[in-house]
């Protein structure tokens, strides 16, 4: 067998030299204070350094010089031990770099020797399939707990859509209440389309949209000849129509005191009596009801019956306005944007400076307001991506008391300093709505190395990184 040790030792520095070189591994040997003393050719095509301009150089002054942040050899001289850390050289290509203290034999330290790979590619590559998981997991989640363009990330959405979810398949009457374009009719139909009655009627009744002279008829039909101007055959009413399926009485605080009676009369006794009939027809219907107002104050003002109040709001669910779960707006805008790029075959982005300002409006008309504007910015933007002067006047005249320190044109000149503050806004809002980065990626849509990233980018502090 031959003597390894012998051969080694008898190896020239000629012939170490090209051996090293030939290595694709950058490899840096320093001295124990920290000067470098070589480095072979793939750290000069890796760093884009000269080797005689780096020789002798202190390893201090080249992470000064942006040529690697930081130095693996500075913090192997202050751990006496080895370190492996990423980071990035001056062309920002990633880099797992490790350094290893060489010992004498009596513990001293001789050397450092530091070997980089360029790892950017296999992160970008983890990168884009952390994206791809998410999104899989997001389709996933949407499918089998979204209805239509029912899309939430906050707690209280969550609470509302598995409260509905539970309802679905009793017959209880259940009273959604919440402000004007909460999705109030959108949970309504989660709970006909969840439940056992999914496959039959779903009738939508606008108690205020219909004249008071015509709700009975409407709701109840007439039976032939039962007033001037009916139909020879006479009509079914809503409640027949629904049949065995769910009837939604929206705007129900509309209904007339009148209609209140017989309406309370139908839960009661299930079955409707048409106008000019005298034969009581059962009706066997699911019946939700929903309003905007507040029935109890309405109840004490003698506008509303009190007995079909407790009719009706047998089960409460109450839908909070979107100012209230704001980590909701930038899922609903992504969501909303890609069905109405679909619909108008366009191809239209959000700049983040303009989704920054979105993020700081009140939204009073809530999704129904989101859904129009977003629609309208499709339409309106003559350029494929939305730019906050694009925006409706009203909207940067809420905002304006953020301009000192928010994202706006007039502020801010500098496309990338723009750019860079509404994104460092954005992770600032996200931050408020969750508790680790990854919940935010799942609320940002990205992935979570890309969430830390760019919250080390800018100097963002979070407790819990995992």
């Amino acid at each position: 067998m031959p003597n390894t040790k012998k051969n080694l030792a008898t190896l020239s520095i000629d012939e170490l030299v090209p051996i090293l070189d030939s290595i694709s591994d950058a490899i840096f040997i320093d001295d124990a204070q920290g000067y470098t003393i070589w480095v072979n050719k793939a750290s000069e095509e890796l760093y884009k350094i000269k080797r005689a301009d780096i020789i002798g150089k202190h390893v201090s002054y080249l992470e000064r010089s942006g040529i690697f942040t930081p130095s693996v050899a500075l913090l192997v001289m202050e751990q006496k031990k080895e370190v492996n850390i990423i980071h990035e050289n001056k062309d920002g290509k990633r880099l797992l770099t490790t350094g290893i203290p060489i010992m004498d034999k009596e513990g001293n330290m001789t050397k450092i020797i530091t070997t980089s790979n360029d790892i950017t590619e296999l992160i970008n590559l983890q990168n884009a399939l952390e994206d791809a998981q998410n999104t899989i997991h997001g389709l996933k989640t949407q499918e089998n707990l979204f209805y239509d363009n029912v899309v939430f990330t906050s707690r209280s959405m969550y609470n509302v859509i598995q409260l509905t979810k539970r309802l679905a398949n009793v017959d209880s009457t259940v009273l959604i209440t919440g402000e004007s374009g909460v999705g109030k009719g959108v949970i309504a139909k989660l709970l006909h389309e969840n439940g056992n009655r999914k496959a039959h009627p779903f009738v939508t009744v606008n108690c205020g949209a219909i004249p008071e002279n015509l709700i009975e008829s409407e709701l109840f039909g007439y039976e032939r000849g039962a007033f001037t101007g009916s139909k020879n055959e006479g009509k079914k009413g809503l409640f027949e129509v629904a049949q065995k399926g769910t009837i939604f009485l929206d705007e129900i605080s509309e209904l007339p005191l009148k209609m209140q009676v017989k309406l309370l009369q139908v839960i009661q006794e299930k079955e409707i009596t048409k106008i000019g009939g005298i034969t009581n027809i059962p009706v066997d219907v699911r019946i939700v009801s929903a309003t905007n107002k507040d029935l109890i104050s309405l109840v004490q003002s003698g506008q509303f019956r009190e007995d079909l109040y407790y009719r009706l709001n047998v089960v409460p669910i109450s839908v909070p306005p979107l100012r209230e779960r704001l980590e909701d707006i930038i899922p609903l805008i992504k969501m909303t944007l890609n069905k109405q790029n679909k619909k108008f075959k366009e191809h239209k982005e959000l700049d983040s400076a303009a989704l920054a300002i979105l993020m700081k409006y009140s939204w009073p008309g809530n999704i129904r307001e989101l859904q129009n504007l977003i629609e309208r910015l499709v339409i309106t933007t003559k350029g494929n991506v939305i730019l906050p002067e694009n925006l409706p006047s009203f909207i940067l005249e809420e905002t304006r008391q953020y301009q000192e320190k928010d994202i706006t044109v007039h502020k801010i000149s500098n496309l990338k300093e723009l750019l860079d503050t509404a994104e460092k806004e954005i992770l600032v809002k996200s931050l408020e709505q969750c508790k680790s980065t990854r919940a935010m990626a799942k609320m940002l849509g990205i992935s979570q190395p890309t969430v830390v990233r760019k919250l080390q980018k800018h100097k963002v502090l979070i407790g819990d990184t995992k």
